[in-house]
């Protein structure tokens, strides 16, 4: 939110009191408080009729500092909070009169007392700073108060807020947000934290995540549910500004030498992701959204993959398993499916998991929807005339309310009997659309539970999987999240548009999620609306099978490929199974992004931070630690990227390139920009019909480019996660030297080295 008029002048609407000086400096666990008036004190009468701000900063982490500025203490928000884990470090604190120095890990936060300002620093340089009317207590459209009687006898009127504002240096870069469709580098944008179903063409997002990444080793957590707002560098352009409504604000400084330890460190508070099934990486086939179907139509999709040898994981039912008007009762239309459970022990006979779409909304026209409201389960008025209702998406339609304990053990029971009847897997759509106008069972403030609604909706349903069919096989295509949510793995990027602009918006918006804490994330395959031309079909297709998850889904039309063309078919499986060989390598960089937070799909900026080509690209990704992924954008199939320094080779044609710049190719639909890190080696498995397989079977392992004197490393992961093999690989003397360690090694290996000069050596590790 803006609160000046250009740099120097506050908005006539906007009473302002910025802390000045540090007066008081105490110690308290963990940190220091500090009292900091709105103008300095320097005498007894300084100290009266004024307003004063207590700050506090306190260690929650490793290189994580915990920020609160408080107006009114007393203030009682009714705000829900995230579950945070913290674990605080030691601190040193040294209080002098010219200034406050606080100690913990690698941070250190120094305040100068008067002037007041402070900044924290690491690794002996400044990372940002605060000074000059960069933290306030804001009175919005104040009305003065009275000494008569009436009114405002001794009391404002007015809307708080809390701003605080840190500096930007030149040419830093600023990133995250969550799940973003605008421009990739955030500077000069303002940024509101409100979920809402918005499209992948706009500045809405259904994934709001209230952190951001810099380019100078640091990012920045804001520890509000709520709507709060980020000026990046346009209210004045030398600060982010983050303001929330209210009397306090909150937020984590973090510190890392790279974007993965920041990565580490972030989600070390807000949570880990959960690892997901080693089949949920295949292909997904769905009914789209509006088609007719019934069991034979499901079945003629089915067989169709199948007598086309195109590898098929997954089938997903979208909305109309469930009949029209009766969204979303659990109840399976049984004038179209009249055998479910027979039906879904077919479709697992055939070797694939199902997919059951769900929401939050019930409908009034069925019985789930008389059961919730006689029990109390729905959100209910503001003005307390019963239940609130609306006719958007379906007929009267009600929310459940996520924080009443019986409410949501009467909707897992419905989960439940969905995965009892066989159903492996839940889509869980909206989240986003959470009216304001309500009260929830445990009295939190309908406007900071907006956001946080979408993380209780997927963590109720997410646990209630992981009850049903144990942890390790439990996973979610969910729309709407906020931070946290990266917990309940899989989100996919909601309704893009059948064109390339929107298919590169997609794009964008994978990697500021990535910057996010998300480290498994998916998209619709050739669009949502409308429907793609073959040309953008198959190169959707390219970038939708080189992504973590894969889906095919649509709106109008099925998205099976023979109804594109003949090619269409060639190439969706071509690549489905190259995924497939893929797995020990893909696997592997999912179980790191489980342990440590990195995620699987990763900006440029993120692999190579130090590289200044790489903090604007948005337009190709690293895919773990060693494939660089460059999709087409254009009808053409010219494709421009960059390779950072270092030795590459395409993974599809062979060609080999230097790093260090630019380059132009056009490719058929059977090859793109996809290339493989100098020095690096990567497990190809044998099987391209499932996902799911035993990763040491049938294995070549591919060291790729070795140059001396370096060494690279890999671990296969069995379908649990634990490591099975470790191989080493190095060139010394201009020999290639490959070592197997681990529990399980196989009796003989594989291998191919590729060469500078484009030969390649084969050869069996014993």
């Amino acid at each position: 939110m803006k609160f000046t008029e250009g740099f120097w002048l506050r908005k006539e609407s906007v009473q302002a009191s910025y802390a000045t000086q540090a007066y008081t400096v105490e110690e308290i666990p963990g940190g220091m408080r500090i009292v900091a008036p709105e103008h300095p004190i320097h005498s007894r009468a300084d100290a009266l009729d004024l307003t004063a701000l207590v700050l506090e900063f306190v260690s929650a982490g490793h290189n994580d500092i915990a920020v609160t500025a408080t107006h009114f203490q007393g203030y009682e928000p009714d705000e829900p909070r995230y579950e945070l884990n913290l674990e605080p470090e030691p601190t040193e604190l040294t209080v002098t009169e010219d200034e406050a120095v606080l100690k913990a890990g690698d941070i250190t936060v120094r305040v100068h007392r008067d002037p007041f300002s402070y900044q924290f620093e690491a690794d002996g340089k400044v990372l940002t700073t605060s000074g000059f009317r960069n933290l306030g207590y804001m009175r919005v459209n104040k009305r003065p108060m009275s000494y008569r009687p009436g009114k405002h006898y001794l009391t404002q009127e007015y809307e708080p807020y809390m701003l605080s504002e840190l500096s930007l240096k030149p040419g830093e870069t600023v990133y995250g947000f969550g799940e973003r469709f605008t421009p990739f580098v955030k500077n000069g944008q303002t940024v509101t934290m409100w979920n809402e179903d918005g499209g992948t063409a706009s500045e809405v997002s259904y994934k709001n995540v209230p952190l951001y990444v810099s380019s100078e080793h640091y990012a920045v957590f804001a520890d509000h549910t709520g709507p709060a707002s980020f000026e990046v560098g346009t209210e004045k352009v030398e600060f982010v500004g983050l303001s929330v409504p209210g009397e306090q604000i909150r937020y984590h400084l973090i510190y890392g030498e790279t974007p993965e330890e920041i990565m580490a460190v972030y989600t070390n508070l807000t949570g880990k992701p959960a690892l997901p099934p080693a089949w949920s990486f295949g292909l997904w086939l769905s009914t789209s959204f509006k088609p007719e179907y019934d069991e034979e139509t499901t079945g003629k999709l089915i067989a169709g993959m199948q007598d086309r040898n195109i590898p098929t994981r997954v089938f997903h039912f979208d909305c109309y398993w469930m009949k029209a008007l009766h969204w979303c009762d659990f109840t399976w239309d049984d004038e179209v499916f009249s055998d479910v459970e027979g039906m879904l022990q077919r479709y697992h006979d055939k070797g694939l998991k199902v997919c059951c779409w769900i929401n939050p909304y019930i409908g009034q026209n069925n019985d789930m929807f008389r059961e919730g409201m006689e029990n109390g389960y729905f959100l209910m008025r503001w003005d307390g005339k019963g239940i609130k209702q609306v006719d958007n998406w379906q007929p009267g339609l009600a929310v459940l309310d996520v924080t009443n304990p019986d409410a949501c053990e009467w909707y897992a029971g419905k989960i439940r009997d969905l995965l009892r009847k066989g159903v492996d897997a839940i889509k869980t759509d909206f989240g986003e659309r959470i009216p304001i106008d309500v009260e929830y069972y445990d009295g939190s403030d309908p406007m900071a539970m907006h956001n946080y609604y979408s993380y209780l909706y997927n963590k109720l349903v997410f646990e209630t999987l992981e009850e049903e069919k144990g942890k390790g096989n439990a996973v979610l295509f969910a729309r709407s999240g906020t931070a946290g949510s990266q917990k309940f793995p899989v989100h996919w990027g909601g309704d893009c548009s059948a064109t390339y602009a929107s298919m590169a918006e997609t794009l964008r918006a994978g990697l500021s999620f990535a910057m996010s804490g998300f480290a498994f994330w998916s998209h619709d395959i050739s669009g949502f609306e409308s429907t793609a031309t073959p040309d953008l079909y198959k190169r959707w297709v390219q970038f939708g099978l080189f992504s973590t998850h894969s889906r095919l889904h649509g709106a109008d039309t099925y998205r099976v490929p023979w109804l594109f063309d003949e090619e269409s078919v060639d190439v969706v499986r071509y690549f489905a199974e190259l995924k497939n060989t893929l797995m020990p390598y893909l696997y592997s960089t999912a179980v790191k992004a489980h342990n440590h937070g990195t995620p699987m799909m990763r900006p440029m900026i993120f692999s190579f931070p130090e590289d200044p080509a790489c903090k604007y690209l948005d337009m190709q990704y690293m895919l773990g630690d060693s494939l660089l992924v460059a999709p087409v954008f254009n009808e053409e199939g010219r494709t421009s990227f960059y390779l950072p320094e270092g030795l590459w080779k395409n993974l599809l044609d062979g060609e080999v390139l230097s790093g260090g710049r630019w380059y132009e190719r056009t490719y058929d639909y059977f090859h793109m920009a996809v290339f493989v890190k100098g020095d690096t080696i990567l497990p190809v498995g044998g099987n391209k019909a499932v996902p799911d397989y035993d990763y040491l079977e049938d294995l070549t392992l591919h060291y790729y480019l070795p140059t001396e004197d370096r060494t690279c490393r890999i671990e296969i992961p069995d379908l649990s996660g634990t490591t099975l093999l470790e191989v080493e690989a190095s060139c010394r003397n201009g020999k290639v030297h490959l070592q197997m360690k681990g529990d399980r090694k196989p009796e003989k290996l594989r291998y191919v080295v590729h060469l500078e000069d484009g030969s390649e050596e084969n050869g069996e590790l014993r």
